[in-house]
């Protein structure tokens, strides 16, 4: 079993950055692939980038590729997401999940990210 932490979220003008982070307990983190979702008010959650254990291979929603960019640490059991060109219609909660088999079964609490125009 893992938690998971999110932070890092908070307001930022269109065009900025933000890093969020993920801080995981356990010492099986580097067991799991990883990935990021959102979740913008009045619309369902939405996959965003995901991560495999070794950080190897990295997948993207279109809507962020080019801009977003997920990574991990094996050694400080933390996962980031660098947000990049930030946009309006980024707004949402951000979470990160860890997946077991095929499903992502582990979620933290979500940080919420705001992007003002």
């Amino acid at each position: 079993q893992v938690q998971l932490v999110e932070s890092g979220g908070g307001l930022v003008q269109a065009g900025g950055s933000l890093r969020l982070s993920c801080a995981a307990s356990g010492r099986t983190y580097s067991t799991y692939h990883m990935g990021w979702f959102r979740q913008a008010p009045g619309k369902e959650r939405e996959f965003v980038a995901s991560i495999t254990r070794g950080g190897i291979t990295t997948t993207y929603a279109d809507s962020v590729k080019g801009r977003f960019t997920i990574s991990r640490d094996n050694a400080k059991n933390t996962m980031y997401l660098q947000m990049n060109s930030l946009k309006p219609e980024d707004t949402a909660v951000y979470y990160c999940a860890a997946k077991t088999g095929n499903n992502y079964n582990y979620w933290g609490q979500g940080t919420q990210v705001t992007v003002s125009s």
